[in-house]
Order: structure tokens, then sequence, then C-alpha cells
């Protein structure tokens, strides 16, 4: 089994930034990606950035510029800098972990108002 804890949720102002956390734990032999998923009440989770064991990293056009997806493979955590946030990042973001399957973690709630 493996476990992912987020953490870094919160409420910002419009432009303002905030870094989200998921560290992962347990059986995480073969780790093939990490990254993050966001979901709005009503609409279909959607994935924002994306990292692989070998470095690559991908994201939604929404966030390009704006976000940056890491990762500290020693602790075996990832991170999501997210910069010059907007009312329409609001959402329950959701880390993931690619091993033979798919992992979620619980979820952390970002909201952008003023």
């Amino acid at each position: 089994q493996v476990q992912l804890v987020e953490s870094g949720g919160g409420l910002v102002q419009p432009g303002g930034s905030l870094r989200l956390s998921c560290a992962a734990s347990g059986s995480i032999f073969s780790m093939k990606a990490m990254g993050w998923h966001r979901q709005v009440p009503g609409k279909q989770r959607e994935l924002v950035a994306g990292i692989t064991s070998g470095g690559s990293t991908n994201y939604a056009d929404s966030v390009k510029g704006r976000f940056t997806i890491s990762r500290d493979s020693a602790k075996n955590t990832v991170y999501l800098q997210m910069n010059s946030l907007k009312p329409e990042d609001t959402a329950v973001y959701y880390c993931y972990a690619v091993l033979t399957k798919t992992y979620w973690g619980q979820g952390t709630q970002v909201t952008v108002s003023s």
C-alpha cells in the first residue's frame, strides 16, 4: 500500500502564491510518476501537473507559466508551486502517484478570493 499526505492548501488573494506538498510513504518501489489533479464541485477532475521518474513534466494549458511541479526523490515528495493565482484556480487539489496502480491523496482545498 501507498499513502499520500498532502499539505499547503488554504486561502489566498488573487495574484498570490501557494506551495502544495505531497509526501509518499509505504510500498513506493518503482514509482513511475507523481502529480496533481484538481476538482471543482460538479465538474470532472482535471490534470494540473505531473512529473515522471525521469523528470519529465507536463502541465495543463491553464496553469503553464504560473505553476511549477518539482520533486525531492530522497524524500519521496512532490511539490506544486502556484504563482499568480486566479479565482478559477479554486478547487480541491489531489496528489496522485503512479506505481502498478494509481494512488490518490485525500485532497487539499485551495481557495483564491479577495
